[in-house]
């Protein structure tokens, strides 16, 4: 705790002399990582594996590609982000400018999550650095092969004053949530979520959360069900299920339930997810695998439910009949188990839906704009799809984010730049001659000029 202490004071003093607020060097530094990154892919793709069996094209596909696309979105517009933009000046304050200069928020505090240990945690440094900041991240414990090797590239390649990897677990974090960080950073669950946000509270530092939710897909009448069927079940047994924006549960039609039933087995049987597979992972460890397997009703498989201890697999697991008082519904799943529950209402549906908690993502398929309109009015939720899952996640032009329970603030692209900066609103008069209205003493006359002017 002393090391971090002492590494913080170093930050502060580095961004203090305003090195970090080049946008030369902040591009240097990110095009270095990017290099970092891409000359020991080989190792990030072993280190992964050893985790939790994440392949390849999952890891690239998942995590590396969009830390690439995020490198280069920024090194191509970090002068347009930084750049201090000018906006109107109202006629009360003529003859004057008026600028927005954005700054750095400082020394920040990025604490990342074990499903996506490359990105969640290098995403989000991404858009801080980028923004002129000095950082700290803290991957997942719970991913040592990757949290050691991220430690590796960036401790050994870079500046600790500028950017340093720290490990270990509840009882450190607790300890570096005690530094005074300008900004903190949290991907993870609600419940730790809550802790973080109290932690940063007591030094009022700024904070965004990333969380989840139970993020709904539904499926109505109208859509197109073979394509319905593909994008669902990739987005959800994705990972093993192991995402925050997976689709946790499915709300289908009465009338098209069982057919898009049968073309969920098809598509899982085609997909090939089985133990082993280079398509599906292990479940993350014990505790999880054991959470995961109370949450199967036998009773109401339709499809897979073999679990494996020994190597932590769980299959991917379609449940029917279920209702909104089943245990699978009283909390987010987070692994591959699909609740199927029909509805007869759509409109009944969404107003159920709204009463809920505000998940991290949710997903409607259908042809009918009005069902889409109501979709998209009625329902809160960070973000989503219509008519896919989950890939709304790769578009750097769309914020992501949660909203009530599943998070606050967003990131990506500008968004990101924006989450860990500071918008200072600048008035510059141009000249020593201004009306006397704002200066006593008052009477009549100016009283009736100032209405006309601020009316």
């Amino acid at each position: 705790m002393e090391d971090y202490s002492k590494i913080f004071t170093l930050q502060k003093k580095l961004f203090n002399s305003g090195h970090t607020k080049n946008t030369t060097c902040r591009k240097d530094y990110l095009l270095r990582l990017k290099n970092l990154l891409e000359h020991n892919e080989e190792r990030l793709y072993e280190a992964i594996y050893k985790d939790f069996g994440k392949s390849p094209f999952d890891t690239f596909n998942t995590e590396l590609s969009i830390i690439y696309k995020e490198i280069d979105y920024y090194l191509k517009n970090i002068g347009r982000l930084s750049k201090p933009k000018k906006v109107k000046t109202n006629l009360l304050n003529q003859p004057a400018s008026s600028y927005i200069y954005t700054e750095p928020l400082g020394c920040v505090l990025i604490i990342g999550a074990w499903n996506y240990p490359y990105q969640l945690s290098l995403m989000p440094a991404i858009a801080a650095l980028a923004a002129g900041n000095t950082c700290f991240i803290k991957p997942s414990e719970q991913t040592p092969n990757t949290l050691n090797l991220l430690k590796e590239i960036i401790n050994n390649n870079f500046p600790k004053a500028y950017v340093y990897v720290i490990d270990g677990g509840v009882e450190e974090i607790s300890e570096v949530l005690k530094l005074p960080f300008d900004k903190i950073f949290f991907t993870g669950s609600p419940k730790i979520g809550r802790v973080v946000y109290e932690a940063a509270a007591k030094n009022l530092i700024p904070v965004t959360l990333e969380l989840g939710g139970k993020s709904p897909v539904i499926v109505t009448k109208s859509a197109n069900l073979e394509s319905a069927a593909r994008r669902i079940i990739w987005g959800k047994f994705l990972n093993a299920g192991q995402t925050c924006i997976a689709p946790d549960y499915v709300l289908a039609e009465k009338s098209i339930k069982q057919h898009l039933i049968r073309l969920f087995k098809q598509n899982l049987i085609e997909f090939g997810y089985k133990e082993g597979a280079d398509c599906y992972t292990r479940i993350i460890n014990k505790r999880n695998f054991d959470r995961i397997k109370t949450l199967i009703n036998p009773d109401k498989v339709c499809y897979g439910g073999e679990t494996n201890e020994k190597h932590l697999y769980i299959s991917p697991t379609l449940l029917d009949n279920v209702t909104w008082q089943d245990p699978v519904m009283q909390e987010e799943i987070f692994g591959p188990v699909l609740p199927i529950i029909s509805f007869s209402d759509y409109s009944e549906e969404i107003n159920k839906l709204s009463r809920l908690e505000k998940p991290l993502a949710a997903y409607l398929f259908t042809k009918d704009e009005s069902e889409k309109d109501l979709f998209l009015n009625k329902l809160s939720f960070g973000g989503g799809c219509i008519n896919d899952t989950v890939m709304h996640i790769s578009n750097e032009n769309l914020p992501f984010g949660g909203v009530g329970n599943s998070g606050i603030g967003s990131y990506h692209g500008d968004a990101g730049f924006a989450t860990f900066s500071h918008a200072k609103s600048i008035l510059d008069k141009k000249g020593i001659i201004e009306p006397d209205l704002k200066y006593p003493p008052y009477n009549e006359d100016k009283f009736r000029w100032l209405k006309l002017i601020l009316k």
